[in-house]
């Protein structure tokens, strides 16, 4: 594939760079104060859209929060986006909350439980074996 057939990646990575900058103190959102992580950007290959994947620690309101921040503050990212990566005219910024961290840490939870009962079970077998002294 040809360098402009990546541009779109290439523009993903500037996004997501300048994005993770502006988070770290430009914008003064109190409600961006917790821990928010950009984990992904997506553009595509026309540049009209792109999806901004995000985490933030925290509870389910402090989540909330966070999406209603970003989505006010959509505008002012998408002209800073302009002025910082010299572009024409920024995509449309969709923020969306990425909860395949906690989805990953639930199943690595289940997973764990259910090992549990057989370790166990095997702690109660050496228990019982006559080799065991």
């Amino acid at each position: 594939m040809t360098l402009a057939g990546h541009r779109h990646e290439r523009i993903a990575e500037e996004i997501q760079h300048e994005i993770v900058s502006m988070l770290e103190g430009e914008l003064k959102d109190p409600r961006l104060a917790t821990n928010v992580i950009v984990t992904e950007v997506r553009v595509t290959p026309d540049l009209k859209n792109a999806r901004i994947y995000f985490t933030v620690e925290g509870t389910l309101e402090e989540r909330a929060e966070a999406q209603r921040a970003l989505d006010k503050a959509n505008g002012f990212i998408r002209h800073e986006l302009v002025e910082r990566l010299q572009m024409r005219r920024a995509p449309e910024l969709h923020f969306l909350l990425d909860d395949s961290v906690e989805r990953a840490r639930r199943i690595d939870e289940l997973l764990r439980k259910t090992q549990e009962p057989d370790a166990v079970e095997r702690q109660l077998v050496n228990l019982k074996s006559p080799h065991h002294s």
